[in-house]
Formats: structure tokens, sequence, C-alpha cells
């Protein structure tokens, strides 16, 4: 498959990164009910970044009631303990995730404020993991501390149906988007709206992501005018459109960012998706036909690697290896820093013996010549302390 990709065939509604300890990754799926499958699961796969393969078997599995439905929607904790799952039918269910690296295990747990809220189109913890954000098919928002899940947002009617939402960098603001082409920005600490972005009367605002390179911050967000599509950016500190640009020149079903905020990502509604460098704002990536002829449910960035995950209700989940620059290892680094050391030391080494000849100074008619440079490396023998100083007179 192009870009290096690696299919695990089955019928996935969603899917998201989950960050282990030792920059271990893994990948959770929520599984619809197929032709064959007689209940909906929840599936963990590990990932092996040499082959960027899944695992050919899950390593944990968790089996849905027939009363809760199919799972919607999901969103993994920071910590990469804790995973939150919509269905179609009983609201959210939350599961913790235990147990050894080669062995883990889904645990569901008892989560009152998140039961029968009916389904939820988006799930979103914030970044440093104090807060959860939901947004429902029927336009209702919510923001909750977490673990605790005390309400700091409760609003009915926050949009006529919501479609997308993202929390800032520093977890200060949530951007949401409705269907009809609004988008509201939410002060996160007590829930408070803080603005709608402007728009022309034709232009719809679709999705939206913060950017995450802890630099000068912007919200991103994917606009349809007319029959163009762009992706637009706001300058946060004025919530100021200052500008846009044509990239996947088709409209985008999913749009994400990577951790470290280099990249962005859209996915379109045919199985296309490309990967853009923010800081230049330019392609560095295509993936066409990744998903051929079917929308892309889901776009996630791994948390330590250069791969994305993408699935669809056709061709399941895929993993796939960006084609863009290598990023520096650690390990890498300390050897450069050691090779800079070992240049330097050796260009002193030669400095100092070449440095008469370079200099070209004249002894004087008492002076001695310059000692060799094995002098300073040599042990000298403790003189007698009565010849030191000379005679003195008394």
């Amino acid at each position: 498959m192009e870009g290096g990709g690696s299919e695990q065939q089955g019928t996935v509604t969603c899917g998201s990164w989950i960050r282990r300890p030792e920059n271990v990754n893994w990948v959770v799926f929520g599984r619809s009910r197929g032709k064959e499958e007689s209940s909906s699961v929840l599936t963990v796969f590990s990932f092996d970044p040499k082959t960027t393969c899944l695992s050919s078997s899950p390593l944990a599995t968790y089996v849905f009631e027939a009363v809760d439905g199919d799972p919607v929607s999901i969103a993994v904790h920071p910590s990469g303990d804790d995973v939150v799952c919509s269905t179609s039918n009983g609201g959210c269910k939350l599961f913790e995730l235990y147990g050894p690296e080669s062995n883990g295990k889904l645990l569901a747990k008892e989560s009152a404020p998140l039961q029968g809220i009916g389904p939820q189109k988006c799930l979103a913890f914030s970044v440093d993991g104090s807060k959860l954000a939901t947004g429902g098919l029927d336009g209702h928002m919510r923001i909750l501390e977490w673990p605790s899940l005390s309400i700091i947002l409760d609003e009915p009617k926050a949009h006529k149906s919501v479609r997308d939402m993202d929390f800032s960098l520093d977890s200060e603001f949530l951007a949401s988007t409705s269907t009809d082409g609004s988008a509201r920005i939410w002060k996160t600490e007590d829930g408070v709206p803080v603005t709608t972005l402007t728009r022309d009367s034709d232009e719809k605002i679709e999705l939206c992501c913060f950017s995450k390179d802890g630099t000068k911050p912007f919200l991103f967000c994917t606009v349809q005018k007319g029959a163009k599509a762009l992706t637009s950016v706001w300058d946060i500190s004025t919530w100021k459109k200052i500008g846009h640009k044509r990239l996947l020149k088709k409209s985008a079903a999913v749009m994400s960012v990577s951790k470290d905020g280099k990249y962005l990502a859209l996915g379109s509604k045919d199985g296309d998706i490309c990967v853009v460098e923010v800081k230049k704002m330019e392609i560095c990536h295509w993936s066409k036909r990744l998903h051929l002829g079917t929308c892309i449910a889901t776009l996630d960035f791994c948390p330590t690697e250069r791969v994305v995950l993408t699935t669809s209700s056709e061709w399941g989940a895929v993993v796939t290896k960006l084609n863009v620059p290598a990023d520096w290892k650690e390990w890498q680094i300390y050897l450069l820093l050691l090779g800079l050391f070992l240049a330097s030391a050796v260009a002193f080494y030669i400095f100092f013996e070449k440095s008469d000849n370079f200099w070209n100074f004249p002894l004087g008619k008492n002076q001695p010549a310059r000692p060799e440079f094995g002098a300073f490396l040599k042990d000298s023998q403790p003189s007698d302390d009565r010849n030191i100083w000379g005679p003195v007179d008394m």
C-alpha cells in the first residue's frame, strides 16, 4: 500500500493511538457488528515501528452489550491509561487500560455523568489531561473536569449538531464547529463562550485544529466557500482570520495536527490524505486513494513516529508511514555533541603544536624554547623545597 501502509481489515467506526511508557504505542479501534459478528467490540493492538505494522491479534478486547449499540467515537487520555468511547445507543463508556505491556486489559468503569447522554460525534481530552469535552449529534456540548467528571459546561443548544472540536495547546480554549457552518470558541476554565468566528455568507466552517508547536498559536479551520475547499488560519490572540490556502483542493472529512505541531493532515471524503508542513504551509506527503472511494473517518498522528492512523467503514484501519524528513533521535544528538568535542580537542592539539610556526615569534636571547606538549601530560618530579626560592639574603 502507498506510503508504506499496513492494513487491518474490519468494520472500523473509530480509532486512536495510545501512548504507553518507554515510547511504546498501541492502537485502539471501535468495531461495529457486521454480518458475521453478533456484537460490537473495542480492540487494542500493539504497533511495531520497525515494520510499521499492527499486531496480528489484539492485546485486549471488550465486547459491548447489544443494548449499547455500535461505537461512534473514541478519545484516549494523554496518560494512555483511560479510554472513553461513545456508543450509538447508550451514551459513553469509560475504560481503564491496565496490565503488562505484552498483555493489556480493558476494564469498564462506572461513569454516571457520561451515561445516557446519547451518541457523541466528538470526544476530546485537553492536552494537559485535566478536562474532557463531548459534542453530541444533537448539538449538546459538555466540558467536564477529569477525572472527577464534575461539569464545567452543559450547553444543550451549543450547535445545531456538533461536527468537530479541539483543545488549544495550553488547554485554555476549546473550539467547536457545527454542521450549519458556524464555529464557536469556549473558555475551558468556566465554560463561558468567548466568540463566534466570523465568516462570509457563502462560507461554512467545517473542521478545526489548534496549532501545537508552542510558537505563536493559531487555529486552523477547513472552510467550504462555494465550490472551493480552503484551509483558513485564525490568530487566537484576536480571533481574526489572517489568511487561507488551498491544500487538499477537495472537501475534507477529517483534520489532525501532529503532537509536536510540525505537521497538519487532511483526509478527504473519497479516501485521500495530504500532510502539510505547518512552518511553510506546503504539502510534504500525499497518499491518494488510501481508502479508495470511501470517506476517511479517523486521522490520527502517532505520538512518537512519523506515522498516521486512518480508518474508514469500507477499508478498515490503515497505518501509513509518512514520506517526510526523519527527526533527530536522542542518541544522534549526543553523538553529534561528542563528535564536536573530539573535533575541538584535535583542533586545539594541532594549533598548540603548530603555534610557533604559525605566529613565527622570534625567541629572545635568554628565552627558553617552548616546552613540548607531553610535558604538560607528565607528572613532574617534586623538587627540593630548599632550592625553590634560591639563596635568601638574611
